[in-house]
């Protein structure tokens, strides 16, 4: 099997990012993104996920944590698309429902070429630590338009807001890795009209 992998780099004003994804790894992590509370949520999206990750990132973060965020997502969306190449073979969907103590997250993932980004649910408190809870959706947003996937998140419910967080990026990486799956069954692309988008 071809080794599934992206690299990407990406420099502006505001960041300096090199980030490189295996989708066929075994859930090892070295990451620097400036963002402690980030760099905890990346660890378990790639651990949970069995991604193979490596962020090097630095960033405006003395005035908060938006840009460094957002490029992030950019950035990984952009890896998973470059990764999965054509996408032939891949189960295309995926799914997963992951608890965190009193907390329950759903995510539903289709790599269909078309971006588009759902959440529902409630992320109580403004902040975790210095970190802006409503970068979860930034990142995720962005992740989804990179990635051009469908991409569907749903709090069920929890009321700590680190538990919420986190049963999204253990879900997230578990759909991820549902979906980028390949199954020996599926001949070309998962489409009826033989293509995507």
């Amino acid at each position: 099997m071809n080794k599934r992998a992206g690299f990407v780099e990406r420099e502006t004003y505001e960041t300096q990012i090199k980030l490189s994804l295996e989708i066929d790894g075994d859930g090892k992590s070295e990451l620097e993104t400036g963002v402690p509370f980030l760099t905890h949520m990346l660890t378990l999206f790639a651990k949970h996920g069995l991604f193979n990750l490596k962020i090097d990132a630095h960033g405006d973060t003395e005035d908060d944590d938006h840009h460094t965020t957002e490029d992030i997502g950019i950035c990984l969306g952009q890896a998973i698309r470059q990764a999965l190449g054509d996408k032939k073979g891949i189960c295309r969907y995926g799914h997963a429902v992951v608890p965190m103590d009193e907390a329950l997250s759903e995510v539903a993932i289709d790599l269909s070429d078309r971006p588009h980004f759902v959440f529902h649910g409630n992320i109580p408190a403004q902040k975790v630590g210095t970190f802006d809870t409503e970068l979860v959706a930034e990142f995720l947003d962005k992740l989804s338009i990179e990635a051009r996937m469908n991409l569907h998140v749903i709090v069920h419910y929890g009321e700590n807001t680190h538990h919420i967080i986190e049963s999204v990026f253990k879900a997230l990486g578990r759909a991820l890795d549902a979906a980028t799956l390949k199954n020996p069954r599926i001949q070309g692309i998962l489409s009826t009209k033989g293509t995507l988008g």
